[in-house]
């Protein structure tokens, strides 16, 4: 048994594949090729995709693609419960797709079946995503003068605040919540909250210009794999009037900044040890 291969880097929606494991306890349906994007059970930021699985007129409901793993014994372990790290000795990573209600004896082992995704969720997710990215960097730039210490830079340049900061990232359809961590750590390691804490509206302002400006662009958004498999490495890559950006990334994302009509995000410091930034992106 080889890991999934996954087509939902390249934007697709529907595909075929080899049933090759059914577990109606976990309701759990495995196939050897799929367009449907799972959730990350080590980093849940972007929900996984819904869509159908049928053979003929034979179809059951997929509520969310998930990630699994089988053992060489060929034990069965989904999400959270997958007791190895991702490469780990001795099991094979797989894709799953978990249905709603029973799985029809017709969808079995050896079986050709038929996938199709969610376009309207999928395409609200990818928004969501990129979205997400984007005002990480502009983030990141509107607080860059607040460091008094060297640290890391993000793909811009700027000092990395999201990658030192960030405790939390949730995607939804057309947006997301992060939340940053501004605790004694931050402090000692040379950021300035007081000053954010003073200057917050004039922060937002800043980040909702920088995103106008990229969106207004239009640049190029795309995903560079490694390899076809659920476990190679992918990199969303995007182009920005200050140059190209990357990131390691294993969710969906939209093909060109010009699929948004606007994104913007609001900033909450309700909790001085707790930055909460939401994104809300407008498709075009």
């Amino acid at each position: 048994m080889q890991s999934t291969l996954v087509s939902f880097p390249d934007g697709a929606l529907t595909g075929e594949g080899e049933v090759l494991l059914v577990d109606q306890s976990a309701a759990i349906v495995v196939v050897d090729a799929t367009p449907f994007h799972p959730v990350d059970h080590t980093w849940p930021d972007q929900p996984g995709d819904s869509g159908a699985i049928a053979v003929g007129d034979v179809q059951v409901r997929v509520t969310e693609a998930v990630m699994a793993a089988v053992s060489d014994e060929g034990a069965l372990a989904v999400g959270s419960d997958i007791p190895v790290k991702r490469g780990g000795e001795g099991w094979t990573w797989m894709v799953g797709h978990r249905t709603e209600g029973a799985i029809p004896a017709d969808i079995a082992v050896g079986a050709r079946v038929t996938l199709t995704v969610d376009a309207d969720r999928r395409d609200s997710l990818s928004r969501g995503h990129t979205a997400c990215h984007l005002a990480s960097l502009a983030l990141d730039a509107a607080l860059a003068d607040l460091w008094r210490k060297e640290i890391g830079s993000d793909p811009l340049g700027n000092p990395d605040f999201e990658g030192k900061a960030n405790q939390s990232s949730r995607i939804h359809p057309d947006g997301s919540v992060d939340e940053y961590r501004l605790g004694k750590s931050l402090r000692k390691a040379g950021f300035d909250s007081e000053g954010l804490a003073a200057s917050l509206a004039e922060r937002q302002q800043r980040i909702n210009e920088l995103l106008a400006d990229w969106i207004a662009a239009a640049g190029d958004s795309r995903i560079d794999v490694e390899g076809p498999s659920i476990i190679d490495r992918r990199t969303w890559r995007c182009t920005l009037p200050e140059g190209e950006v990357g990131f390691l990334c294993g969710g969906t994302h939209v093909r060109s900044l010009g699929e948004f009509a606007s994104i913007s995000v609001s900033l909450d410091l309700s909790d001085p040890q707790l930055l909460v930034m939401t994104t809300t992106a407008v498709a075009a």
